[in-house]
């Protein structure tokens, strides 16, 4: 049977000769020569090349682009295989992208959904948005905004400015308080006013007349709760028990949460912020438009909120808007999601373009022979690029079709792990088509330079040196450029990894990020002298376990160094990436779980579910037989404003609020100046070592900062510790955060007694009573729900388990894109194996083995496989050192499974990339029975 490798270049001539004629002496400017010796250039030659002459006739133009429309169709018809390789790589890669341009452009026009608000015509809220310009280093002063975690309040005095406005019908203050049901449920106390913003109505009975009425809502009455009947209730303090007047539903179903209403007086009380209130709901009269209904409120309110300390302005939403006011941190959690899926997206945009670049030039490289023959034969340097870029051309189509139409359902798949229910994720008709197209256009645009690129240095040869290249053996040197470029990465990649051991915070983790791109693209670019120092270290170990199939793989790769650096550098990108990406999480855990346990003291610890304990649970617990001491913890966040390389930058910083009263007792900060006694009122603050280092502070000195709700404040320093990972770079009195989180209620009461250990509860001294019994006896008169168990350090730390959010962007980061990566070595692999077609059928005539040549491609696959997981181990060592030693003070850690995981993963993509196509190159010739 005729076999038609090889005989590409061979075809492809004698047809393209018998098509045009003269095609290719008109455009080499000389009559073709058989000898070896360099035709001279004519003048007319010279001029066109130039481009100093008049263009080539019309004939002559057509024929060159036949010549390479038919050179181009019948190299994709040989070279099928390696083409379909590239299609996968290249295809993924449009498929990865417009994933990624799905999911952003979905969180872009994401907005809160409006609930609570529903019936509202507009709600009239303070500006949940803080700002901070600087002057950055020799540029003009920049500005930069963050949105507030905690809710913003208004003056009790804006509602009568909004009751007056033109259009308004009714106007009604809303605030809102957590509430705990009888059994543990957790619900949100509103006022029966407040009640017409969502649409409620009552099904049953009457509205509620004294503090000790409520009225339910459906789905808290779903038990069969009638009026008159009663039910117990925790909002601020003990549980108290009120009578039901009535039932109320909503036509939102199941989207409304769980809602008890009171009086408005008696939820003014609980709320505690007199004088303050959460947002005012406006419901216009017939035939106001909302456009209309926002200038008149807008043109009598204040420019401020009112509220003392405050400089909030007062904002009007109507619409898709409303649910700015409902989920008040929702648009700051899509500015997180948002910075950290671009950062991935770049490392994204990075790996795609070095995967496209990679396969590309491998699958070019691997026709240097071919090439350089029919530029022997007289093709011209035009006709070569232009049926390459053909080529790569039709090629690209494909992968950007498939790909394309790949992305649609990979985003939608990453969509679904980002979506929660405060921050839906919508896709707009133009949504899916925008994204394909984004993928599958970038593809299209970068494969056609890409090809004629790796073509460069065969199509500018002469036609007799381009002979002798025909038979000439692989360069060995990466190239004057590639050397270059590759040392300045390598050089940068450290000296970021450097930089970030100086830094903190988002500068630390984003000059890390730096340093492993940098040094990925650099092992790339200096592939070939990498491979020679792996096959220096491997090569004699090689030779000795694998015999003669080990001689032949390590004489295999030392003729071709870069084929094996081309072969071992998706593997060093995934290893790489993959272990940056998994060990950052678990070194910082690792190290603030270290450090909260470190501090707390307490041996036990209460919990009071969804709604939180009030403050006096605190103050109810030191009063149980053999407690020693007990402090409630309030969680909040402060706004800290400061420049990172002279740009103005605004973090949010999670906080603990704590009373001074028994804290040694039950937290060790670890102080190392100042004493935290004096860490009471509402103007102290303690400070972390590292932060105080980098604000230059100390006790006694002040500190501006924003609370979470924007109220600015200048805390004094009273005390300097060093657990700050566990702790928080701030410790809070906690009655100066109390008045300006959306909910004063503590997570955790820390309880120390007289016979803890620090690890479990033990029993009371003198007595014999459980210690833990006691508590829940103390804790009994505020309801269900409320749970007493041994403390650990996630009660404290603060940064508490891995969040859902965070576990999307692992899985997205890991599995998308490592996925990707492991793609692409299977696909540079099996393109690499079905060039050697020509190499494996040689060593079958020469007497090799079939069992010799299978050992042969298993060594070299072990060796690309262990090769790049050492060099992709080292390249990730290298940032997550510097990130581990800025930030936790402790080297990286990644757990020994998901190391163990990656290398299995890295194995099996390579052997499927090597050994499957090396038992389909060529067939039975190549690992069946040796023909003739």
């Amino acid at each position: 049977m005729k076999r038609r490798t090889g005989t590409a270049a061979q075809e492809s001539s004698e047809a393209w000769n018998g098509r045009t004629g003269r095609a290719a002496r008109e455009s080499s400017g000389a009559p073709r020569r058989r000898t070896g010796t360099a035709p001279q250039e004519s003048p007319e030659t010279r001029n066109r090349r130039t481009g100093t002459a008049a263009r080539e006739p019309l004939g002559v133009r057509q024929g060159s682009r036949r010549a390479s429309a038919f050179l181009a169709r019948r190299s994709l018809a040989t070279h099928r295989r390696a083409w379909a390789a590239v299609v996968v790589a290249t295809g993924a890669a449009a498929a990865l992208i417009g994933a990624f341009a799905f999911v952003i452009g979905s969180l872009l026009v994401a907005a809160p959904p409006v609930q609570r608000y529903a019936g509202a015509d507009a709600v009239v809220a303070a500006d949940q948005k803080v700002s901070y310009t600087a002057k950055p280093w020799g540029s003009e002063p920049r500005t930069t905004t963050a949105y507030l975690p905690e809710r913003a309040r208004l003056d009790r005095s804006v509602l009568a400015a909004v009751v007056g406005a033109d259009g308004v019908a009714k106007a009604v203050a809303d605030d809102s308080v957590p509430v705990s049901m009888g059994d543990g449920q957790a619900a949100v106390g509103r006022s029966w006013p407040s009640a017409v913003l969502t649409r409620y109505e009552l099904a049953e009975g009457r509205a509620p007349r004294d503090a000790t009425e409520v009225v339910l809502d459906g789905s808290l009455a779903a038990g069969g709760t009638a009026p008159d009947e009663r039910v117990v209730l925790r909002a601020d303090g003990t549980a108290r028990t009120y009578t039901v007047s009535g039932i109320a539903r909503t036509g939102l179903g199941g989207d409304a949460p769980p809602t008890v209403f009171f009086t408005e007086p008696r939820l003014a009380a609980l709320a505690g912020h007199p004088g303050r209130i959460d947002a005012i709901g406006v419901v216009a009269e017939p035939g106001v438009s909302p456009n209309a209904l926002r200038d008149a409120i807008g043109a009598v309110l204040p420019e401020r909120s009112g509220v003392p300390g405050s400089d909030r302005g007062v904002r009007v939403l109507t619409g898709a808007e409303r649910g700015e006011a409902e989920h008040v941190d929702a648009l700051g959690g899509r500015g997180d999601q948002l910075a950290l899926l671009g950062s991935i997206g770049g490392t994204v945009l990075m790996v795609a373009l070095l995967v496209i670049a990679s396969t590309l030039s491998q699958a070019i490289h691997q026709r240097a022979g071919e090439l350089a023959l029919l530029r022997a034969v007289g093709a011209s340097p035009r006709q070569l690029r232009s049926a390459i870029g053909r080529e790569a051309g039709r090629v690209s189509a494909a992968a950007a079709l498939l790909g394309g139409i790949g992305a649609v359902p990979l985003g939608l798949a990453m969509r679904s792990l980002l979506t929660t229910e405060t921050l839906p994720l919508p896709v707009p008709w133009w949504l899916p088509p925008a994204a394909a197209l984004t993928g599958g256009l970038l593809v299209a645009l970068l494969a056609r330079p890409v090809a004629m690129l790796a073509a460069r240095s065969i199509t500018r040869l002469r036609p007799a040196a381009a002979l002798g290249a025909a038979t000439a053996d692989e360069p060995s040197g990466p190239g004057r450029f590639r050397t270059v470029a590759g040392v300045v990465l390598a050089f940068a990649g450290i000296s970021s990894a450097g930089v970030a051991t100086t830094q903190s915070g988002q500068a630390a983790g984003a000059a890390a990020s730096g340093a492993a791109m940098s040094l990925v693209i650099a092992v790339a670019l200096l592939g070939p002298p990498v491979s020679r120092i792996a096959l220096g270290v491997l090569g004699r170990p090689l030779r000795r376990v694998g015999g003669v199939s080990g001689f032949l793989a390590e004489r295999a790769a030392s003729a071709h160094t870069r084929r094996l650096a081309t072969a071992f550098t998706p593997i060093v990108l995934v290893v790489a990436f993959v272990c940056v990406q998994l060990a950052s999480g678990p070194t910082m855990e690792r190290a603030s779980g270290h450090q909260a346990s470190a501090a707390l003291r307490a041996d036990l610890v209460a919990t009071g579910g969804g709604a939180g304990l009030p403050a006096g649970a605190a103050r109810a617990v030191r009063e149980a037989p053999g407690v020693t001491a007990a402090t409630g913890v309030l969680r909040s966040t402060v706004v800290l404003a400061d420049r990172q390389a002279g740009e103005p930058v605004l973090t949010r910083l999670p906080v603990l609020g704590v009373e001074a009263r028994g804290l040694s007792g039950t937290l060790d900060p670890r102080v190392t100046a100042g004493d935290l006694d004096r860490l009471t009122g509402r103007d102290a603050v303690a400070v972390g070592a590292d932060r105080a280092k980098s604000l230059d502070v100390g006790p006694g000195d002040q500190v501006a900062l924003r609370l979470g709700d924007g109220t600015r404040v200048e805390p004094r320093v009273v005390a300097v510790f060093e657990h700050e990972l566990g702790l928080g770079e701030f410790l809070f009195p906690r009655e100066a955060l109390a008045g300006h989180v959306s909910a004063a209620r503590d997570q955790v009461v820390l309880i120390r007694t007289e016979a803890g250990t620090g690890t479990g509860t033990g029993t009371g001294a003198g007595s014999g009573a459980d210690p833990a019994a006691a508590v829940r006896q103390a804790l009994a008169p505020y309801g269900g729900g409320v749970t007493v168990r041994a403390a650990t350090g996630d009660d404290v730390a603060i940064a508490p388990p891995v969040s859902d959010g965070d576990n999307a962007l692992i899985v997205i980061g890991v599995g998308v894109i490592g996925g990707f990566a492991l793609l692409a070595v299977v696909s540079t692999l099996a393109l690499i194996t079905i060039g050697r077609r020509g190499e494996f059928r040689l060593l079958r005539m020469v007497g090799t083995g079939r069992r010799q040549l299978r050992r042969m491609l298993v060594l070299e696959t072990g060796l690309v496989t262990f090769a790049g997981l050492v060099i992709g181990t080292a390249v990730a060592a290298v940032p997550l050192t510097a990130f581990a030693v800025s930030l936790a003070g402790t080297a990286p850690y990644l757990p020994p499974t998901h190391y163990g995981v990656i290398a299995g993963a890295v194995a099996l993509a390579a052997a499927a990339g090597t050994l499957i196509p090396g038992a389909a190159a060529g067939g039975r010739f190549v690992l069946g029975r040796r023909a003739g």
